[in-house]
């Protein structure tokens, strides 16, 4: 059993609420469940903290995923709470400032996780906020147990890429027609909504922004508007 899960809250501290914000008339979290929704997965689930649940949860329901709200700070064990919570023996990890996240991508970092027989998984040299990480979720559940740092324990891969001697990571180069790795479509500050909205403005015409079609304009467009965000 494969599991989407989509971490989100609405505390944010550099720009609160930023899953709510608008962008390609739905809001930011539901672009990216959009595009999250072409993965070969069997679990699609919004992991989120109690705080956040009501206005979550509809949007949610809205595109068939389901909630599960953990620990707000540790998210470490909001993952492996709902892991156990689904069933599930990976996890394809993506976030909800991510919008602009490849479903293409997913699924074929997915398969080559499992080919590998990978603990963790995730590509290099994409453009920052177009990837996800896969996570074998035993491997997760030691993590659980024995990390102890504050950071291993907000950002739930470290500790598995942290020890290469202990885990098998694999972190391929991306194929080069997707190669972009100077380049940011994450949401952290009103600068990169900006961005991230005029890029909806050129492209989005009602379905998910292809990573092909993302591709192109970024290497059209950085090198001339100089939007590295």
């Amino acid at each position: 059993m494969t599991g989407v899960f989509l971490q989100v809250r609405l505390d944010s501290s550099r720009l609160p609420r930023k899953a709510l914000l608008p962008l390609g008339g739905n809001t930011v979290i539901e672009q990216a469940m959009a595009a999250l929704s072409s993965v070969k997965a069997d679990v699609f689930a919004l992991v989120t903290d109690k705080e956040s649940l009501s206005e979550l949860r509809p949007l949610a329901e809205r595109w068939g995923f389901e909630v599960f709200p953990g620990p707000r700070d540790d998210v470490l064990d909001r993952y492996c709470l709902a892991a156990k919570r689904f069933g599930v023996d990976h996890i394809i990890r993506a976030t909800g400032d991510n919008p602009l996240v490849s479903g293409l991508l997913a699924n074929r970092i997915l398969e080559e996780h499992l080919e590998e027989g990978a603990d963790y998984s995730g590509f290099l040299g994409i453009p920052l906020g177009t990837g996800v990480e896969v996570l074998k979720t035993t491997s997760l559940f030691r993590a659980r147990r024995e990390a102890v740092d504050t950071y291993e324990r907000e950002h739930v891969s470290p500790f598995l890429y942290h020890r290469p001697d202990q885990f098998k990571i694999y972190r391929p180069r991306a194929p080069k027609e997707f190669l972009a790795q100077d380049t940011r479509v994450t949401l952290d500050t009103e600068e990169n909504y900006q961005f991230i909205l005029d890029i909806y403005d050129d492209l989005y015409h009602g379905r998910s922004i292809g990573i092909e079609e993302l591709h192109r304009y970024l290497n059209q467009e950085l090198p001339v508007k100089g939007k590295v965000c």
